[in-house]
């Protein structure tokens, strides 16, 4: 085992030595150059990363904006179709409360008389949407398309009518941290 042991001591190979092109190609870079291929390749990976943390944002971002505008837009479709005689004048404030812009203005010089044609019909709706997406979309604004089955009952109407099957085009803008309903088109 004492011969072992000499070997080992005697030996000019040691596990941990430099090949002897490394160890060229490493004695022929000045310290200078190799510092500064150091920082050059330090602020690419940083730059990388950062253009790649700024775009993961923005897709953030835009799916908040989208998933907001498309929310709006569909409780706005039912808020326009699920009105109850019992409590019309409340469901036409929460109509007034998720609109802005003219559409609120014209909505609101009309609201009253509405409020009496269900009242007096005794006339129920209750929409459901059935598929909604947003159609196009910016930072502010967006048009989403909701479509619905409507189903209504009045005074004077059979019981069980068939629902009826609606498609709207919903403009949408941001007002502060909400969305609200700013046009709203019948689409055929």
């Amino acid at each position: 085992m004492a011969m072992a042991d000499a070997e080992v001591v005697g030996s000019t190979a040691t596990p941990t030595a430099i090949p002897t092109r490394v160890r060229r190609l490493l004695l022929a870079v000045p310290l200078e150059r190799a510092a500064v291929i150091g920082v050059v390749l330090v602020l690419v990976f940083g730059g990388l990363c950062g253009w790649l943390g700024y775009r993961v944002h923005r897709e953030r971002s835009a799916e908040q904006s989208r998933s907001l505008f498309l929310e709006a837009g569909k409780q706005g479709a039912v808020n326009l179709t699920t009105i109850d005689y019992q409590r019309a004048a409340a469901d036409v404030q929460r109509i007034l409360d998720s609109a802005t812009g003219t559409f609120r203005d014209e909505f609101a010089g009309r609201s009253d008389s509405l409020v009496n044609v269900v009242e007096q019909a005794q006339s129920t709706s209750t929409g459901t949407v059935t598929a909604a997406g947003v159609e196009s979309m910016n930072a502010d604004a967006a048009q989403v398309l909701v479509a619905l089955s409507v189903t209504t009952t009045n005074l004077g109407a059979p019981v069980q009518q068939p629902p009826r099957y609606w498609r709207m085009r919903l403009s949408v803008i941001r007002v502060g941290d909400e969305a609200k309903i700013s046009k709203v088109d019948f689409v055929p």
